[in-house]
């Protein structure tokens, strides 16, 4: 099964039509996709990987071999309520606490802030396209995640090694779950697989990034804001036997106090009179049916302005 690849390289030329119909389709009928050319500076890239798996190697790896998790695991017992990961979090925005974690070197800090920096540019770009393709502003999405002060978005990074797994039959990496923001993009291992989405009834493997693709999926709130048109999907993590696996996902989300509904554009109509949808469609029974419920929808908020 091919997954979806989004070209950012070609959405300024004379393929942008195929290129924002490629993703639209993602969107609805996978809700995870990958994304080349998207002008994020591959060896930054690379360093963050780079300084992220020292930073395991050197703070979290000991600690998780010791820890009540690898216990379980190593006396089999009940291991169906934990995952095989070591992870810690980063808030980027409003308000970063990168400074606050433990053991976290100056470099490593301020690559991060320079990949999320670059990163953003992207999330913000797909949040556009997606709005667009849904047929709304394009700083919709933007705008809705923002909340009432108008900030912009919640940003953060959930950094992740799956180490590797002496006994992967018995444990999963991270167990199944849908997620619960807006849109996810991962920079993930190039080497070691182990991410699999849920698609068509069957689980799909995702390969491991190559030429530093961004992975993306979208989450829970950006089904209801399309009122279910594009799918936030069950996916886990599955252990490896022979090698730990590194995954940096950013969460592009809305803040605390944003209020989440679906667009109102893209509802039906609803809690109209059938006798005035009838005669409605008594004047454009040969026309769209779009206008139609567009009329049906303004008749009902009020305005009163059903268009022959």
């Amino acid at each position: 099964m091919e997954i979806p690849v989004i070209d950012f390289g070609q959405l300024n030329g004379d393929k942008r039509g195929d290129i924002m119909a490629l993703l639209h389709n993602a969107c609805e009928k996978w809700g995870f996709f990958m994304v080349e050319n998207h002008d994020i500076d591959t060896l930054l890239m690379e360093k963050v990987k780079k300084l992220i798996n020292t930073y395991y190697d050197e703070n979290l790896k000991e600690s998780f071999y010791q820890s009540e998790i690898a216990k379980r695991l190593e006396k089999q017992q009940n291991t169906f309520d934990i995952d095989w990961e070591s992870a810690f979090f980063i808030w980027h925005r409003p308000n970063s606490n990168i400074n606050q974690i433990p053991n976290l070197s100056q470099e490593l800090c301020q690559t991060m802030d320079e990949y999320i920096a670059e990163l953003l540019k992207l999330a913000e770009k797909l949040s556009e396209l997606m709005s667009e393709n849904l047929g709304l502003e394009k700083d919709y999405i933007k705008k809705t995640f923002s909340g009432s002060k108008l900030k912009g978005p919640a940003v953060g990074t959930k950094v992740a090694k799956y180490p590797q797994c002496p006994r992967p039959e018995l444990v999963k990496g991270l167990r199944e779950h849908t997620d619960a923001g807006g849109i996810i993009l991962l920079l993930q291992d190039d080497k070691v697989p182990g991410l699999e989405f849920f698609k068509d009834g069957k689980w799909v493997e995702i390969p491991p990034s190559k030429n530093n693709a961004i992975f993306v999926n979208t989450g829970d709130l950006v089904e209801v804001l399309s009122n279910g048109l594009y799918k936030s999907v069950v996916h886990r993590v599955m252990p490896n036997k022979n090698g730990s696996r590194i995954s940096i996902a950013t969460f592009y989300n809305p803040v605390g106090d944003a209020i989440i509904s679906p667009a109102p554009k893209l509802l039906y109509p609803s809690n109209f009179l059938y006798e005035d949808y009838l005669k409605l469609y008594g004047s454009t029974k040969f026309g769209e049916k779009g206008p139609r419920f567009e009329s049906m929808k303004n008749m009902v908020n009020g305005h009163k302005n059903i268009q022959a």
